[in-house]
């Protein structure tokens, strides 16, 4: 394989300590550099910006400077892996603003012919999500059909061009132990080798 040109957002939005999105990217982006990858990394609750309010500020209004560098990256890579815990069923808020501000038109899509959003503007990358979560794996897949992470897949980053996404699920979380983090963190080792 190709190396690839990979860029990992972490979409934890508790910046005052390491948590286990941020070990398995750390896990993903060892693999990803070990095998030849180059590998750029967005925390996004490291980054200081305003949330949009308006339809008009998302269609006309500039994109912070604080999230230009984001926007570049996202830009640049080839392959996107997207880490954040499940949180009342889906995304962090955080993560959520943070996607509306960079997938602005212009950059995520763009007008062609008579449809606005014709035009994809990220297609021919490829992504993976992967989500932490305190509940069963099996139980947020098939009782509530991992219904956020479809819609991330389907309304956002499949909307602006970007496939194919695949996931990894993570559940019950708290009783992992150190032997199930371990293993967690091999897994994201090998995804990251092969940019998977």
């Amino acid at each position: 394989m190709d190396p690839q040109r990979i860029v990992l957002i972490q979409g934890h939005p508790d910046a005052t300590a390491p948590h286990l999105c941020h070990a398995l990217a750390q896990a993903y982006a060892d693999g990803a550099t070990a095998a030849g990858h180059e590998v750029r990394q967005i925390d996004i609750a490291a980054i200081d910006f305003p949330w949009l309010r308006s339809q008009h500020e998302w269609e006309l209004g500039l994109l912070p400077a604080s999230l230009k560098p984001a926007q570049a990256d996202i830009g640049w890579a080839q392959h996107i892996v997207l880490f954040f815990p499940l949180w009342l069923g889906d995304m962090p808020a955080l993560l959520k603003a943070f996607l509306e501000q960079v997938a602005r038109p212009g950059f995520a899509f763009a007008a062609e012919g008579s449809n606005p959003f014709g035009h994809k503007g990220l297609t021919g990358r490829s992504a993976r999500v992967v989500v932490t979560m305190g509940m069963p794996a099996l139980v947020y897949r098939w009782y509530f059909r991992a219904h956020s992470v479809k819609s991330l897949e389907r309304n956002i980053l499949g909307f602006v061009g970007i496939a194919p996404v695949n996931e990894t699920l993570v559940g019950s979380v708290e009783q992992l132990g150190e032997e199930g983090v371990a293993k967690w963190k091999r897994r994201m080792h090998a995804l990251g080798a092969k940019a998977g």
